[in-house]
């Protein structure tokens, strides 16, 4: 009886050592995750950094600047014209082709249709 009690306390006292020790575990786990997922996000925004610095150090050039009011704001230097050449007049329409009948047509019909064809 003695010994079934020592077994029993034995294991309460380890389930009580794993629980607390549960915890802490898995906050550490958590922690290395956050560390980790972090860590790829803090370098995927250090490339961009440096993309962007590399960009903001290239428009300081004025040949940059002249290059971007040339193409996205149509700006031209004085003295210069500027010429748009804009889209031609839509074309007309193609004629539609008549469906096919779908009843076999009499004489009548037919002459009917040649004549509304011709005029």
């Amino acid at each position: 009886m003695k010994r079934l009690a020592r077994l029993g306390v034995a294991m309460l006292v380890l389930l009580a050592v794993l629980f607390l020790a549960g915890f802490p575990a898995r906050t550490y786990i958590d922690q290395r995750r956050a560390l980790a997922s972090t860590s790829e996000r803090l370098e995927v925004l250090k490339k961009g950094n440096k993309s962007l610095a590399a960009r903001a150090d290239e428009l300081h050039s004025d040949a940059a600047v002249e290059r971007l009011a040339r193409e996205q704001y149509n700006l031209v230097r004085p003295g210069e014209e500027a010429y748009a050449i804009l889209p031609g007049p839509a074309g007309p329409e193609a004629p539609k082709p008549k469906a096919a009948p779908t009843h076999k047509q009499n004489l009548l019909e037919r002459i009917a249709d040649k004549i509304s064809f011709w005029s």
